[in-house]
């Protein structure tokens, strides 16, 4: 994802970088190229090549609609990956809260939740862009756990199983109650639930024949404009023919690449921040720990002692 300033207008107007410039440009010369062919042989070799606009005009508008459909769709699936993964940094903010609150009498414990907790995001993330392992996630973790991991049919699935098994210890260690695991359980459950939604992005592309028809429509439409131009715009139905053909090829293009925002496409959500600020998020619960020093019973009982401000 490319941060920019929403309010100046000029500091982005020309860059290439995420415009979709570079991904149209070869279909958008091979229509300018087109129009000029077009041109000469109306003007230069005296053959009358124009035909009616009113056709173009009528399929402009239909093809505006699908278009703006093709958009809205890709930007629906955009903004639901974007809700997912907002859950996904909520969840696990709540698993690691409930973990440092209710089993500070294990330590270790707690830093192994804290651990496959802030592993997790990085599991997700490389399931989603079809890499194994767990890249980043696996620093804090035995070697012998991450390879282990590494081999699982579904890395997130087993990442969560080890959250689960974590919590079913400390039940039957006495430091919580079965309905406290439950309820701690449920976070989990929810990692698992906004994991599979964002598969059911990945995994479901727009309809095939949506897109191909649209596709179609779109070079028809593009390559055939020069013959409805060509006469009342003479020569500069090549600038015509050049800006319609990057508006409508733009369009789609900014459908395509939004529309499985979980790749390393420029436009893309940015997972890799997304699974940094939850690493940062969940590993700040265990040095504060470590730094108030505040030890609880058994029991989930904070003992009363003097912490300093």
């Amino acid at each position: 994802m490319i941060d920019y300033d929403k309010h100046n207008w000029y500091d982005h107007l020309f860059d290439l970088e995420g415009s979709m410039v570079r991904e149209i440009l070869g279909r958008v010369s091979a229509c300018v190229v087109w129009a000029l062919v077009v041109c000469a042989i109306q003007f230069v070799l005296k053959k009358n090549v124009s035909v009616a606009p009113l056709p173009h005009t009528l399929v402009g508008l239909a093809l505006g609609l699908l278009l703006v459909f093709r958009t809205n769709a890709s930007y629906d699936r955009y903004w639901e990956g974007r809700r997912l993964w907002g859950g996904i940094i909520n969840e696990s903010r709540n698993l690691a809260r409930g973990a440092h609150a209710y089993l500070a009498g294990d330590a270790a414990l707690v830093r192994t939740i804290l651990d496959w907790t802030a592993a997790f995001p990085y599991a997700a993330m490389n399931h989603l862009r079809g890499q194994p392992g767990l890249g980043p996630g696996a620093l804090r973790l035995p070697t012998a756990d991450t390879q282990a991991i590494s081999g699982a049919n579904h890395v997130p699935l087993a990442v969560a199983l080890r959250i689960s098994e974590a919590l079913v210890a400390a039940r039957d260690k006495g430091l919580i109650s079965d309905y406290v695991m439950m309820s701690l359980d449920q976070n989990v459950q929810q990692l698992i639930d906004y994991m599979g939604g964002c598969e059911r992005i990945h995994k479901t592309p727009l309809p095939f024949v949506y897109v191909v028809h649209l596709r179609r429509a779109l070079i028809i439409y593009c390559f055939t404009l020069p013959f409805a131009v060509v006469e009342p715009f003479r020569w500069l139905s090549i600038v015509v023919t050049f800006f319609i053909a990057y508006v409508f090829f733009g369009i789609e293009e900014i459908g395509v690449e939004i529309e499985d925002p979980f790749g390393h496409d420029t436009n893309d959500l940015p997972l890799e921040q997304f699974c940094a600020t939850i690493e940062k998020n969940v590993l700040s619960l265990g040095s504060r720990s470590s730094r108030n020093g505040v030890p609880r019973e058994a029991d989930g009982k904070m003992r009363v002692e003097e912490v300093g401000t």
